[in-house]
């Protein structure tokens, strides 16, 4: 193998100072294994056109026998499966066609079914399914703040955060702009407690006890200061609000629409098959 190898290299080296390195491609054998054969071309496909021409070389040379390995441990592995084979060549049979019929299912999928659900349909299924959406884990809105321990005017945010009026959220997000490592505005949708509080050096043993009695939290280290106000809240074990399982029913409707038009278009395949002779149902 290695007499083999030296031959490809110079095979490579010849044509990269002929014809500009890898850039012509032909369809010449460069390693026969009986009946296998593998291609200039189809190693130089899967060389990165970045490389340089040495490190081109070492790459061809690994290609060419990694190839020259599989279809030897491949001859030797089908010689000595014994009865196997028949197994074996059924199950590939079966892959085949099952890849087949799921590329072609891919493609009507894509051009008949349309992926556009209704906000209505997504809250019908949502208010007649409302048990499978059952938190794991607390959900908060509100505002989180992390703020430099010497940034100016820090006793006004502590006024601002707790406060949802539209004037002190005006002044807290241009403070926050200005000021602020991590300036989140959440009041206008769901955030899961446990990402937020990932972000403040504070551990919370209970914290749903926490939520049931505190709407705001203030935490200092040698560094910064983490002000966190909390305007609402949804614990583990209630149903989970619509706007936060919203995309997730959206995929769930759009996955039941793909599956009941498969259904349909195969009862279809079959009944015409059945009507024009293509599948005779035998009988005594």
């Amino acid at each position: 193998m290695k007499q083999s190898l030296s031959w490809i290299l110079s095979v490579f080296i010849f044509f990269a100072c002929g014809k500009s390195g890898f850039e012509q491609s032909t369809g010449e054998v460069l390693v026969r294994v009986k009946d296998k054969v593998l291609t200039r071309e189809e190693v130089e496909s899967l060389i990165p056109k970045n490389l340089s021409f040495a490190d081109s070389l070492v790459r061809a040379e690994s290609i060419v026998k990694k190839w020259a390995i599989d279809v030897l441990m491949d001859e030797v592995a089908y010689q000595n499966v014994g009865n196997e084979k028949a197994e074996i060549d059924k199950l590939v049979n079966e892959y085949r066609r099952s890849l087949m019929r799921h590329r072609y299912q891919e493609y009507i999928i894509r051009d008949r079914v349309s992926a556009d659900i209704s906000e209505y349909d997504q809250m019908k299924y949502y208010e007649e399914n409302k048990q499978q959406f059952i938190l794991s884990q607390n959900l908060i809105k509100g505002l989180f703040l992390k703020v430099p321990v010497d940034a100016p005017g820090l006793e006004n945010v502590r006024k601002w955060y707790v406060s949802e009026s539209e004037e002190s959220l005006e002044k807290i997000e241009k403070y926050g702009i200005r000021n602020a490592i991590i300036y989140d505005y959440f009041y206008d949708h769901w955030v899961n407690f446990g990402d937020v509080m990932a972000k403040i050096p504070h551990r919370i043993a209970n914290p749903a006890q926490f939520l049931r009695v505190n709407n705001h939290l203030e935490v200092s280290d040698s560094t910064h200061v983490y002000f966190l106000n909390i305007s609402d809240k949804l614990l583990i074990g209630n149903p989970a609000p619509f706007d936060y399982v919203q995309t997730q029913i959206q995929t769930m409707l759009v996955n039941k629409r793909k599956i009941d038009y498969l259904r349909e278009f195969g009862e279809n395949l079959y009944r015409d098959a059945v009507k024009n002779g293509t599948v005779k149902i035998m009988t005594e």
